[in-house]
């Protein structure tokens, strides 16, 4: 690999080896089964173009004694169509396919459109912030409303300005802030991402003391007016489903925002034995998308229940 680079690894930085191809950022990364990735592809502006051509590539660094199992890549919005000879699975994002403003309005459940005129009522003010010192301290307020949350530590609780600052200074000259405020208090913001003909969402989190207000649902009717105005074609939001993880409230919100699933095909290829089991098995599902939904349940909600066990020692300590 020819050169190093920093990456964000569940709220942490750590340094990676990497390499550079046409433009992109190549990483290799796994323990006993190592994945080759475009970095950041899920926020780029174009797809990967010269497939063959990073196969190769990556073939010449794994000659050159770099440990690559498997490389993984996936087309972008709106192209569905699989077009790669290669073993592929469909990833499921979650979209809005904006043609105008008011067709997303109109079609919105009544009580989704309910919260948005109830936000406005109940004083929350939309505004969009330049990145800066004091968007990065309004910021870590929400971040440190509180420890836990679901019944699982934020990893973002408790950092220092300067690693907020970092966290959320990529894509800055594609990026917008989308900031609700309740007087001048930040109750919650979008990042918004612009990736050519697609806005997608980066992060949206609000106070939880404050949700009677309902700022997500303001905070999202804003980026739908916002990317409908800029005439780009969808608005994307993660994941639609996780695995077998089938009953998300999450999903369940975008649903009530307008968001529906689309399948965007994910090619693996296999570089050793390894990878070919690793792509026949179909390890990359990870535990979502391997584990039954039932067990899945009991595991977090046993997780949860840990964690709340291990606050309350530590609290009476």
């Amino acid at each position: 690999m020819n050169k190093s680079i920093e990456v964000s690894v569940r709220g942490k930085w750590i340094e990676m080896p990497a390499l550079d191809f046409e433009g992109n950022t190549l990483l290799v990364t796994g323990n006993y089964i190592t994945v080759a990735s475009v970095h950041q592809e899920d926020w780029s502006e174009k797809p990967l173009a010269d497939v063959e051509g990073c196969i190769s590539a990556l073939r010449e660094e794994k000659k050159r004694g770099t440990r690559i199992d498997v490389f993984t890549f996936t087309q972008k919005l709106p192209d569905v169509t699989k077009r790669y000879p290669y073993h592929v699975v469909n990833d499921s994002v979650a979209a809005i396919r904006l043609s105008s403003f008011g067709g997303w309005w109109d079609s919105l459940p009544q009580e989704t459109r309910k919260n948005v005129r109830r936000s406005q009522k109940r004083g929350v003010d939309i505004r969009i912030e330049k990145f800066s010192d004091d968007l990065v301290h309004a910021i870590m307020s929400v971040n440190n409303e509180r420890e836990a949350r679901q019944g699982l530590r934020f990893p973002h609780f408790g950092k220092s300005f300067e690693q907020v600052k970092k966290d959320y200074s990529s894509f800055l000259d594609r990026s917008e802030f989308i900031c609700a405020y309740h007087g001048e208090e930040l109750i919650g913001f979008i990042k918004l991402v612009y990736r050519g003909d697609i806005g997608s969402v980066l992060q949206l989190l609000v106070k939880l003391s404050h949700q009677d207000k309902r700022p997500a649902n303001a905070l999202l009717c804003k980026a739908v007016e916002l990317c409908a105005g800029k005439g780009l074609l969808y608005l994307t939001y993660g994941r639609f489903t996780y695995g077998n993880k089938d009953d998300s409230s999450l999903t369940e919100f975008k649903i009530r925002q307008g968001f529906k699933e689309v399948m965007i095909p994910r090619y693996y290829v296999p570089f050793s034995g390894l990878g070919n089991l690793y792509t026949r098995m179909r390890l990359y599902r990870g535990l979502l998308g391997i584990l039954p939904s039932g067990l899945i349940s009991a595991g977090l909600n046993a997780r949860i229940a840990w964690y709340r066990l291990f606050r309350a020692g530590v609290a009476q300590r």
